[in-house]
């Protein structure tokens, strides 16, 4: 990682940081229609980038068509939930249920082959992957109350936002072929 790729990385960090904060302590309605916008747009960004990619470099490899597959589904995820935004808020917390279940196990399984295969950060991607599960099991619980969504999207994203910021103070190894 390059030096301009660590600030950027601990600015963002920071950022998401300060938005969460600020949803934490003014919760309001209005808040929710901000955080299915940067859902939506930041789903939808991300789609239209692998989908470029592929076009561009990634049809071209082993493999390519996989990222494809994923650039047209995040697209998908991206319109999915810019549907959302008038609908109860009980469907809301379903689908942050799902997503934070499905993105925990796939983190703990992913942190599971790191640990076998390489020697590597697996423990980092364990944590991860609990967190997205513990905030699965927190929404299901605590579906009823009206801020709940709100609430565990801000835990959600203050813990990227310290992940993101400590990934960028990591050191990053570079392997060398003669």
């Amino acid at each position: 990682m390059t030096l301009f790729q660590r600030v950027r990385s601990v600015l963002f960090g920071l950022l998401m940081l300060a938005v969460a904060v600020f949803f934490i302590v003014n919760p309001s309605d209005t808040a929710y229609m901000f955080v299915i916008s940067v859902l939506t747009l930041g789903l939808a960004g991300k789609g239209i980038k692998d989908i470029v990619f592929y076009f561009v470099m990634a049809r071209h490899m082993v493999g390519g068509k996989i990222i494809l597959f994923q650039g047209v589904i995040l697209l998908d995820f991206a319109l999915f939930t810019g549907s959302l935004s008038n609908v109860p808020k009980f469907y809301i917390l379903l689908y942050l249920i799902v997503i934070h279940a499905f993105s925990g196990v796939i983190e703990t399984l992913r942190a599971m082959e790191s640990r076998k295969t390489v020697e590597g950060p697996w423990r980092l991607k364990l944590g991860h992957g609990i967190v997205n599960f513990l905030l699965a099991l927190s929404c299901l619980v605590f579906i009823r109350q009206t801020h709940t969504a709100l609430i565990i999207y801000c835990v959600g994203l203050v813990y990227s936002a310290l992940i993101r910021i400590i990934s960028a103070f990591r050191r990053t190894t570079y392997i060398l072929i003669k």
